[in-house]
Order: structure tokens, then sequence, then C-alpha cells
């Protein structure tokens, strides 16, 4: 499915107006020093794919070094996207947000910035040819193939439940190869994002049989997000707009020119992307399906909604819990979760 200097270049801004005061010869002037950029740093919650297509296209078009900005895609590893910007090792990261809710209300300082997506993209999948699981009841009893976040077990759980089954099954973690594992029988259900694992078993001929969230009781969400550290919006208010703003530019480049952008992106990750057919599908169904954008053309705006139902969901099923592991006993601000000031600001 790759990552700070005021002093510095105010000493170069007051050079440069002293050298101006002076004349000089032609031999020995030279050419101004192209402003320094600002760093940033952005973690990925998996290997490069199209949830993370307007990052690259941002990055290799230009958008951010137009805003000033040096951009550092990190290379994805198992610490998770959160977990590197709450503890301040990136600026952003990809997050979903059951899981940045679920850190943040644990204690982890993280704020959703950007909705990737406008629309739940994933669901609980299934063979086809399982006539044993018609409704989600039953799967209890069953192997999970899971992925190793706190909250899987407890939103399948919820899922069951909510279908009147006793919520009660066995998990096995096995990160990617879930996929693989589910092909093969040796699990029995799995969960998948629709727009990447959906479209790739579409385009493999897989049948599958899914259960929609929505229709269990979990209230449609921004299933991706970019999340950022208030430390950081607080300290770099600046920063965070142009990020953000140079981001929306990369998402808004995605949906109208899709060839130009898929070519980027993989040429971006030629070592990831080995299936070039994968990744114009894949954008296709986030385009068609709009996931990138509102009905009325939006990208990348955080309906408050959204949030606020998916967080009240997740405490009511007492998925939120604090940093001892115990389910909150009061719901949340979730207002304070999210913000829109970044991409919205002037």
């Amino acid at each position: 499915m790759k990552t700070p200097m005021l002093t510095r270049r105010a000493a170069l801004a007051s050079a440069a107006g002293l050298a101006l005061t002076l004349p000089m010869s032609p031999l020995l002037s030279r050419p101004a020093r192209s402003q320094e950029k600002r760093p940033v740093k952005v973690a990925l919650d998996w290997t490069p794919n199209t949830n993370h297509i307007g990052l690259f296209v941002a990055r290799d078009k230009g958008f951010y070094r137009d805003a000033g900005l040096d951009v550092e895609i990190l290379p994805y590893t198992d610490t998770s996207a959160g977990t590197l910007v709450a503890n301040h090792v990136a600026d952003f990261g990809i997050v979903g947000s059951i899981g940045m809710m679920t850190q943040r209300a644990a204690g982890a300082d993280l704020v959703a910035t950007y909705a990737v997506v406008q629309t739940e993209t994933g669901r609980l999948v299934f063979n086809a040819n399982r006539d044993d699981i018609r409704s989600p009841k039953d799967l209890d009893g069953k192997t999970y193939g899971g992925f190793g976040s706190a909250w899987e077990n407890a939103l399948i759980g919820s899922l069951i439940r909510n279908d009147g089954g006793k919520g009660e099954f066995e998990t096995v973690t096995l990160g990617t190869s879930a996929y693989q594992a589910l092909a093969n029988g040796s699990v029995d259900f799995t969960l998948e994002v629709y727009t990447w694992e959906g479209v790739q078993a579409e385009l493999e001929g897989v049948k599958q049989r899914a259960f929609r969230y929505a229709d269990y009781g979990v209230p449609d969400e921004h299933t991706t997000l970019l999340a950022s550290s208030q430390a950081f919006l607080d300290d770099k208010p600046d920063l965070a707009r142009a990020f953000l703003q140079a981001t929306r530019k990369g998402y808004d480049f995605a949906v109208d020119r899709p060839d130009e952008a898929v070519d980027l992106m993989i040429a971006a990750n030629s070592d990831a992307l080995t299936n070039p057919a994968l990744v114009r599908a894949s954008l296709k169904a986030l385009i068609d399906g709009r996931y990138f954008r509102t009905q009325d053309g939006m990208t990348g705006r955080i309906d408050p909604a959204k949030m606020t139902a998916i967080g009240d969901y997740l405490f009511q099923a007492q998925i939120l819990k604090d940093a001892d592991g115990k389910p909150l006993g009061a719901a949340p601000d979730f207002s304070r979760y999210f913000t829109n000031t970044p991409l919205d600001a002037a």
C-alpha cells in the first residue's frame, strides 16, 4: 500500500535588506536566496493508498512548496499515526475517527483538522458462500481476523448485540494478512475499507458479502481524518492553516484530474503501488461515491453533526475509555475533538 529556523530566516532577511542599500558591482551580485521552507511532518495510517493521494499530489505538484512548506510524508510504521502526533513526533497524521476519539478520550493530545472522506468507507465482510451468516448476530462464536486496534472488538460486539446477538467471538490479530486468511477460510470475517480492499476484491473476482455499520446502529462518520495536536495548533496556527489549505488543493486536484493524480501517486510510491489498475479503480470509487467531496462540492470540512453522532455512539457503547481503561462516566464535549478553523481561515 514516505519525514524549526525563524531566527535564521530573520538574519537572512536583514542581510538582504542591508545589501540593497549598498552599490554592488554586477560581478559581485548574486541571486536572492529563496525563502527557507517551514518543515511539516505527516504520518500515514497504513501503507500508501488512495486515501493519501491528496498529500502526495500537494507535495509533488508544488502546492506545499508554494505555501512555503517543506512537507515530509513519514514512512508507515507499526506505531499508529495518532500516537506519533500525540507525542509530537509528527505534526499531522492520517487517523480513523473511531481510533482518534478513543485515543483522545484516554488523554492523547489529538484534534481532527481535515475530513479526508465525507462518509463511511468501512464495512464488515465475509465470503459470499457463507450461508450460515445472514446478519451480524450469526457472527457469535466465529473468528475475526483483526488489525490490533483497541476499538475493533468493541465495535464488532456492538454490531452483533444491536442485531440481537451476544457479541461473543474469537479474535486473531493478523494485520493485512487478514484478507488472505478470509479468502482461505482461516477466519470467518474481517473489516475492510470498501474503497481499497473492497475494490481490490471486485477486480480479482472475489465474491464477498458485507454488513454496513450504519445498518446496525453505527452513525455515519468521517472514516478517515487528518489530525494534529492542540499543542501544534496553538503554537503554529499559521503553519497549520498553510498546510491544510494546500492539502485541500491536493485532494481537489485528485478529484478534478484523476489520471494525472494517479500517475503522481504511483510514481511517488512505485515499490508499494504495484497494481495501477487498483489505484485507478479505487480513486474512481472515491470520486463516484462522493467520498472526497460533499454534495455541495466541499472537500476537507468536518461535519460537526457527524462527529457528535459518532462520539455519542462510542460513549453509549462504552468504547470510549479513560487512561485507566475504564469507560467514561460522562460524555465528553466532542466539539473540542475537532476544528475547522485552520481550513476555513482566510
